[in-house]
This record gives C-alpha cells, sequence and structure tokens, in this order.
C-alpha cells in the first residue's frame, strides 16, 4: 500500500501514537503480531485502533479546532509594539533567513539515523559530539566536516539521503535544497498570492502545484496522498463539506500527525505576521491543520508566535513564554517545553544540557513534535543573545538537527538582525540557496527577506484598514 512505510509499520505508528494520545491500547502489540503482514487483517487493526476514546482519566486537554485552543491558551501579548526603521526591519527579515539557513547546514549533515535514534547505545548527541571530536572539531564552532575518525572507530556517518551533499564545512557555498527551506518559500508564496484569504484547501494545492510527491515526508507524505483524492486538475473548487472531508483526510493512515513536519513550515507565514504572534500563530494553525492534529498543530503555533515575536522582543525566555500562550497550557507540547527550559536553567553546560533533553524525552519519536520542540526551546535560554551557541546546542541535541538548527537560527536571526551575524556563519552561504522549486533554484536570500518583507507591509497595511 503507498504511503511514507509499508503498511505493517504504519499500523504500529499508528498504536502508538492512540498511545500517546492517551487511548488504552493494551492487547494491540498481540493483535498486530498476529496480523503479520496481511492487508485485510492489518487494516481491521487499523479500524479498531482509530475507533479507540481517549481514556476519561487522561491528563491532558487537546483540541484540534482554533476557537477551542484559544480558550484553553494562557494569558498573551497577542501583538506586540515595534518600532524599527524601515532599514532596521529589513534587517530583521534577512537576519531571519539567514539564520534559518546557517542552523538547517549545520544539521543536515547529522540528519541520519545515527544522530537521530543513537546507535549501539549511544545516544544522538554523543554521536554528534563523537564525529567532531574526531574531525578535531570540538567544540563546534562552523558547519559539520565531511569526514571524522568516527568513521572507523564507531561507524558513524553523514546523511546519504541527498544525491549531494552541499552543506559540509569543505563544501558549503550556498544553502543547498532542503525541506526546511522549501517550506519557508511555500510560506512565502502563499501570502504573496493570498494574502490572509486561504485556508487548508489553499495548503493542499499549492503543495500539489510545487511539490513533487518525493520532496515530502512522513504526515506530509500521507496527506499529499491523500489530497489526491479529493480535487481534481479539472475541477479543483473546494467542496462544500471540506471540513469534514479535511478531517477524514488529514487522519487516514496518518500516524504522523503528531510529529514535527508542520513545526518546521511556520517561518515563511510568521515572517508575514511579525510582532503579531497571535497573527503568526492563526496562520500556523491554518496551514498545520491540513496535515496535523493537536500537538502537531500546536507546534507550528508556537514556533511561529515564537519567530513572530523575536522581530520585537529581545528576551529568549520572553519569546518562549509568548509562543507557550499562543497553545493550551493542558497540553503535552506546553508541559514537555516547560519541562525543557527548566532542563536548560540548571545546565552547567550543554552536554548536561542535551544529555537531560535526550533521557527526557526518549519515549518520543525522533521526528516528533514535542522533544524537538523542548530541545529548541532549552537552546534558546542556554544560548541567550549568542546566535552560535543556540545553534549549536540545539543540533549537539541530535533528534531532528536541521529543523532544529533552523528553527532556532530563524528566531535569532529575527531578533539579532543580519547585521549582527557572525560572518563565519554567514559568508559561506554566499547570499544564495537553492531549493528545487520553480524560481526559487538559486535565489538570493536578500530577495527572499526583501520579499517577506513586502508580504509584512502589505499585511499590516490591512490589518490596518481593518481597525
Amino acid at each position: 500500500m503507498a504511503g511514507w512505510e509499508r503498511l505493517q509499520e504504519t499500523v504500529r505508528l499508528e498504536m502508538v501514537q492512540r498511545g500517546e494520545e492517551g487511548c488504552r491500547i493494551n492487547g494491540f502489540a498481540e493483535k498486530l503480531a498476529a496480523a503479520g503482514e496481511d492487508e485485510a487483517q492489518l487494516m481491521q487493526v487499523y479500524r479498531e485502533l482509530k475507533a479507540l476514546s481517549v481514556a476519561a482519566d487522561f491528563r491532558y486537554q487537546e483540541p484540534s479546532a482554533l476557537e477551542e485552543i484559544r480558550r484553553l491558551r494562557p494569558e498573551g501579548p497577542r501583538k506586540l509594539t515595534a518600532e524599527w526603521t524601515a532599514a532596521e526591519w529589513r534587517d530583521k527579515f534577512y537576519g531571519a533567513w539567514l539564520g534559518r539557513s546557517a542552523g538547517c547546514a549545520l544539521g543536515k549533515p547529522l540528519e541520519y539515523l545515527d544522530y537521530l535514534y543513537g546507535k549501539e547505545g549511544r545516544p544522538g548527541w554523543e554521536n554528534v559530539e563523537l564525529w567532531f571530536r574526531g574531525a578535531d572539531a570540538w567544540p563546534i564552532t562552523g558547519y559539520t566536516p565531511e569526514h571524522s575518525r568516527a568513521e572507523a572507530e564507531y561507524g558513524l556517518g553523514l546523511n546519504d539521503w541527498s544525491p549531494t551533499l552541499m552543506s559540509t564545512r569543505e563544501s558549503i557555498q550556498f544553502m543547498e535544497s532542503d525541506d526546511d527551506i522549501r517550506y519557508t518559500l511555500l510560506g512565502l508564496l502563499l501570502l504573496e498570492q493570498k494574502g490572509l484569504d486561504w485556508d487548508s484547501w489553499d495548503v493542499g494545492k499549492l503543495w500539489h502545484q510545487h511539490l513533487t510527491y518525493s520532496q515530502v515526508c512522513t504526515a506530509e507524505t500521507q496527506v499529499y496522498m491523500n489530497f489526491a483524492q479529493e480535487t481534481s486538475h479539472l475541477h479543483g473548487d473546494k467542496p462544500a463539506d471540506w471540513p469534514h472531508r479535511l478531517e477524514q483526510m488529514r487522519m487516514y493512515l496518518n500516524p504522523y500527525r503528531e510529529w514535527i513536519g508542520a513545526a518546521i513550515r511556520a517561518d515563511g507565514l510568521a515572517y508575514g505576521a511579525a510582532g503579531h504572534p497571535e497573527l503568526a500563530a492563526e496562520l500556523g494553525w491554518r496551514d498545520a491543520s491540513f496535515s496535523h492534529v493537536k500537538n502537531g498543530i500546536y507546534g507550528e503555533m508556537f514556533n511561529a508566535a515564537m519567530i513572530s515575536a523575536a522581530f520585537a522582543e529581545k528576551d529568549n525566555e520572553r519569546i518562549i513564554e509568548i509562543g507557550l500562550s499562543e497553545i493550551p497550557s493542558t497540553s503535552r507540547l506546553a508541559s514537555d517545553v516547560r519541562q525543557g527550559v527548566e532542563i536548560a536553567k540548571k545546565a552547567k553546560s550543554e552536554r548536561e544540557l542535551v544529555s537531560k533533553i535526550w533521557d527526557s524525552f526518549s519515549h518520543y519519536d525522533a521526528v516528533h513534535t514535542n522533544n524537538n520542540a523542548a530541545l529548541v526551546a532549552a537552546a534558546l535560554i542556554y544560548g541567550g543573545d549568542d546566535f552560535e551557541k543556540a545553534i549549536v546546542t540545539s543540533v549537539y541535541g541530535g533528534m531532528d538537527t536541521d529543523c532544529n538548527g533552523a528553527t532556532v537560527g530563524s528566531i535569532m536571526g529575527a531578533k539579532l538582525g543580519a547585521s549582527s551575524l557572525p560572518q563565519s556563519w554567514i559568508e559561506p552561504l554566499h547570499d544564495t540557496l537553492y531549493a528545487d522549486l520553480p524560481g526559487f533554484h538559486p535565489i538570493a536570500i536578500s530577495e527572499c527577506a526583501e520579499r517577506s518583507y513586502q508580504v509584512f507591509l502589505k499585511i499590516r497595511g490591512e490589518l490596518s484598514g481593518k481597525l
């Protein structure tokens, strides 16, 4: 059966997901084992899992609808005051794009099983350290070395999922194509084309227009495929019962619906709502709702609100609190992020921080929303105003290295501005990115930043006109 994984693994992950959502899954491991690879039996187990209800004693409240999410969020500043000159705004937008690119490029070679899940009993963060030590590049002060003695000594490797890897210390000349960058560009395109007048249906049409099936992963793969059953090339109008269809589409054979895929799509939307975290979170909700539910949605809302706030707020802990003010305080994500913040505050070293984050959240898959969000928050607290320290900590922690480096880099870049970013991280990019998207392969990073600034001005004008 088509999709990100074989059906047997998809159903196993659905069982895990249902358990994380608070359902009683006792006996299902045995049912799954008995089904073997028989598709009909696997689908019967899947239907039984889907029919489960959240247990009455589950201690979290986690709605997916925007109105219900807002009822459960804490108090917070829904809009911030930022009195920057045009030059200062432009510097911040350029900083956000550069920061996201640099953090992503640092983590991209390490987006590999050895660092995602660990190897031979070693956690992923330890393997990151071994790689850099084996290249005589420890502590981390630059991009990932292409080779390391850890290859022979520990059997470690680098990302081999791309035909070429152009983000290592020896080869980097630009921001190479990556899904973390493609989604940022798609967010920019969506706001350029639609302004604030769009919903999850438009997200699906945008993906089918610009992304190939091979460019999407996990939840995005399942929903890309499911959406093809809801639209046509000749008659692409949104059906009247889209909300009902959406719920079926984003759920069907999609056990990845709380994984990190939506959280990495926040930036291009949040840039357009700079200084307006409530609006940024709403745009994140619209986008995430196409493919995710519950904590998967909250991850994009949290990131969007933080990125938006970073254009106006200087204190990282305050930025995190603003992000948390847009998601339910009753959610697992809110609890996990707060735990990550406390770990960072008590940590006496980066090693202690990443070790405790790994141990505290090892029950999640390496590309789940929650564990990576906790690491992002911890890296922001620990990094303070130091761009390098923040992105290095986020990548050192293992798990989804390029996603976390990109998110932290985006926030730090928006906060500090391009003119304050270390040139050792910025110069190797040569103001260029490649995205495997028409019109963006290649494009100047500064052009992307200017376009985001113009979108921001347009949206700010739209909002002013409604007051």
